[in-house]
């Protein structure tokens, strides 16, 4: 039973790690951000990176919970619960 409740938390926590990194922006906005024709005001900048900022933190923290939950269900099945 607490096999089965920690693995579909690790499940709610590999689809919300997946959406936090899939919803960051790119890092670099090089050649193909001249091509793709993005032009940005200052504050709009300011704002993508407080956003952005907020998103490294989630996937930080959010990829740290599951590493967790990876080694505590590893733990669980060499026991055999």
């Amino acid at each position: 039973m607490v096999t089965l409740v920690i693995t579909i938390l690790q499940l709610l926590c590999g689809v919300v790690l997946t959406l936090v990194v899939l919803f960051q922006s790119g890092k670099s906005a090089g050649l193909s951000g001249a091509i793709g024709g993005v032009a940005d005001s200052f504050l709009s900048k300011n704002k993508a990176k407080t956003a952005d900022a907020k998103l490294a933190k989630a996937t930080k923290w959010v990829g740290a919970v599951f590493v967790v939950l990876t080694l505590v269900l590893n733990v669980l099945a060499e026991r055999g619960l």
